[in-house]
């Protein structure tokens, strides 16, 4: 044994030590085999809590769109109606005038003249402001609706580490909640005085120069109403009608909208909303979003215009005073109630709209990024 263990002893250290580095790279293969395995069921689990994350989100996103067109949206429209038709009534004009053309004796012609100047310009007023206010508000609600859905997002997924149901999570205050979605009437509620007042202004100076005889057809119509937008959109700070749509002070509106001021906290989630949002609406994208839809809006409008006129009596060589009563009309009209409103399917059907609004809500951060 011993003359065995000799002569092959350099051998048997020889196969002892493959033995001993096959093992030892066998445990470090095993070990980082283990680890690999593990590295990617951590990865799987992660996937599968974004993916689930996504599902989420977009399930309650939907949620809230769906609120926004059936309860947001038609009820800002329709108190924007009746705002409208209180602040810009008519009918006293109208009246005066009907009653003068009945008893000739009753108004000189200085003051029938007077008159019909005043409801030109409030005519023109009425529907312009009409196709201002129905755009940007159906446009505001939207970017409402899409920064709820960014928060909800980063909040679902902060609460999946302690629950996978996203009815258990806080994701926003309550209250925060509805203040932020009562800011949909602040147009109706604040903004209209100033609105008005700017508008009516705008309309005054692009129609001082426009007779009552004078003959308008479809282009001189077009090209009135876009002078009037214009001309209110570029007087003013650089994004003064942002103030028209929501609180410069969110802190001072929250009181005013709260029937309970003993819980309010000098920043809370909904001045970040409302930060967000005027951030939003301050953008040269919106700015151009804005600018698109009210030109497609106003392209529209004349078409009807020139529809409801009929083949036999087209929008061509008709004298103002005519034209006043139908654009008068159209003011109102253009407010109706949302879900039979062609004009808010066309704004939403805008290509550029369509990614704007695709691109706010794709601009949140991933799972990685909380």
């Amino acid at each position: 044994m011993w003359e065995f263990w000799k002569r092959h002893k350099r051998k048997l250290y020889v196969t002892l030590g493959v033995f001993g580095s096959g093992y030892l790279l066998y445990k470090l293969y095993d070990t980082q085999r283990r680890k690999l395995a593990d590295l990617e069921r951590e990865l799987a689990g992660e996937r599968e809590n974004d993916e689930l994350v996504k599902a989420q989100m977009q399930a309650h996103f939907e949620n809230i769109q769906r609120i926004a067109d059936t309860t947001t949206l038609p009820h800002a429209m329709l108190y924007l109606s009746s705002r409208v038709a209180e602040e810009l009534d008519l009918s006293h004009l109208t009246e005066r005038l009907m009653k003068g053309k009945g008893q000739p004796n009753t108004l000189t012609s200085l003051e029938k003249l007077e008159l019909w100047d005043r409801l030109k310009i409030l005519s023109f007023t009425r529907m312009v402001l009409s196709v201002w206010s129905m755009t940007m508000l159906s446009l505001y609600i939207r970017v409402q609706v899409n920064i709820l859905g960014r928060h909800l997002y980063i909040d679902t997924a902060r609460s999946l580490g302690a629950s996978f149901l996203f009815e258990e999570a806080d994701l926003i205050d309550r209250n925060d909640l509805q203040q932020f979605l009562a800011t949909a009437d602040f147009l109706s509620n604040y903004g209209m005085p100033s609105l008005i007042s700017n508008m009516q202004a705008a309309a005054t100076e692009v129609l001082k120069g426009k007779q009552l005889k004078d003959l308008f057809d479809a282009t001189v119509l077009l090209e009135t109403i876009v002078q009037i937008l214009d001309m209110f959109m570029s007087t003013g700070s650089p994004h003064h009608w942002v103030d028209y749509l929501m609180p410069q002070d969110p802190k001072i509106f929250k009181t005013a909208v709260s029937s309970d001021d003993s819980g309010l906290s000098d920043f809370t989630k909904f001045h970040q909303l409302i930060g967000e949002t005027r951030a939003v609406l301050s953008s040269a994208e919106f700015a151009s979003v804005v600018d698109i839809s009210l030109k497609t809006v106003v392209d529209a409008l004349v078409e009807d215009l020139k529809l409801q006129q009929g083949e036999n009596n087209p929008l061509s060589n008709i004298p103002l005073a005519k034209l006043v009563p139908r654009v008068a009309q159209m003011g109102l009209l253009l407010l109706e109630e949302p879900s039979r409103h062609r004009f808010i399917q066309i704004i939403r059907k805008i290509t550029e709209v369509e990614v704007f609004f695709t691109l706010l809500y794709a601009n949140m951060p991933t799972l990685k990024d909380l």
